[in-house]
């Protein structure tokens, strides 16, 4: 049984992920704590922001990774490799969610949790479905 459509997880997906990079771009310019994320377990304002610009990258990356999945971005490359970043995507939250549950940030564990769930599961449509279905 198909939960959802690998195209229709895609689009999930992006507005997720740029939902999360203005998230961490709004730490990175003071708005938000940097204390609620990363565990809390930053010590001040230059780990933050080698931090978030980490972070921002990485989702950047999982962003171009789905928009050349659903032809948004239209690149040479191989249908085999995207769905392997897929892959990697999928695992990588997945193992964000169970850091960010037995977080001992609140915020993290409350709002995270459930976040990088819904990505992991959208990431695992995207890798068993077709490209472009």
């Amino acid at each position: 049984m198909k939960w959802i459509s690998g195209k229709r997880a895609a689009y999930f997906l992006l507005a997720i992920l740029s939902i999360i990079i203005v998230f961490h771009l709004l730490v990175l310019a003071g708005f938000i704590p940097y204390e609620i994320v990363w565990g809390g377990r930053l010590k001040n304002t230059s780990e933050m922001a080698i931090f978030e610009l980490i972070s921002i990258t990485i989702n950047m990356a999982m962003l171009l990774v789905v928009c050349v999945y659903i032809g948004i971005l239209r690149v040479n490359i191989k249908q085999g490799l995207v769905k392997g970043f897929l892959w990697i995507m999928f695992v990588l939250f997945l193992l964000n969610t169970i850091g960010n549950f037995v977080s001992n940030n609140f915020f993290e564990k409350v709002i995270f949790t459930p976040v990088t769930l819904i990505l992991a599961i959208l990431s695992f449509s995207m890798a068993v479905s077709k490209i472009n279905d």
